[in-house]
C-alpha cells in the first residue's frame, strides 16, 4: 500500500471519519464550521483530495453521498510521526523528548509512562 500522508486540515476531517462513520458533506462541514470556519464547498474539495489520496472513499450509492475512512488511524500516525521526526528533528528523538522537557513540566504519570515506553523498546530490543 502507497503511504498517505495529511495536511493538517485533513487530519481534521480524517478524525471525524475515524470517530464515527459515515458522514455526509452537510454533516462534516456542520461539525467542523465552528472550529474551522469551512464551507460546504471548502469541506467538498477537501473529501476530494482525501479520495484521491485512497484515504476516503464515498458511498455514492446512498440517497446522500455518505464518506468513510479507507485507512486505520494506526495505518497513518507511524508514518507521519517518522515524518514530523525528521523535518523537525532530524530524526533525533532525543532531541524532541528535549524540547518537550524543557516546554513543559511532566507530571509522575508522564515520567512513569515515558519509563515503561522506554523499557518496553529495550525489552524488544533484546530479543
Amino acid at each position: 500500500m502507497e503511504q498517505i500522508t495529511l495536511s493538517d486540515s485533513e487530519w481534521k476531517i480524517m478524525k471525524l471519519l475515524w470517530e464515527k462513520s459515515p458522514y455526509t458533506l452537510g454533516n462534516l462541514a456542520k461539525e467542523l464550521e465552528p472550529e474551522t470556519g469551512w464551507t460546504r464547498p471548502t469541506v467538498f474539495v477537501m473529501l476530494k483530495r482525501l479520495i484521491a489520496k485512497g484515504a476516503v472513499r464515498v458511498d455514492e450509492e446512498a440517497k446522500i453521498h455518505e464518506y468513510y475512512p479507507t485507512v486505520g488511524r494506526d495505518d497513518i500516525v507511524p508514518a507521519e510521526t517518522e515524518s514530523f521526526l525528521n523535518r523537525v528533528y532530524d530524526g533525533s528523538v532525543g532531541l524532541l523528548f528535549a524540547a518537550l522537557t524543557e516546554r513543559k513540566t511532566l507530571s509522575d504519570d508522564d515520567l512513569a509512562e515515558l519509563r515503561q515506553i522506554l523499557d518496553a523498546a529495550e525489552q524488544k530490543r533484546k530479543k
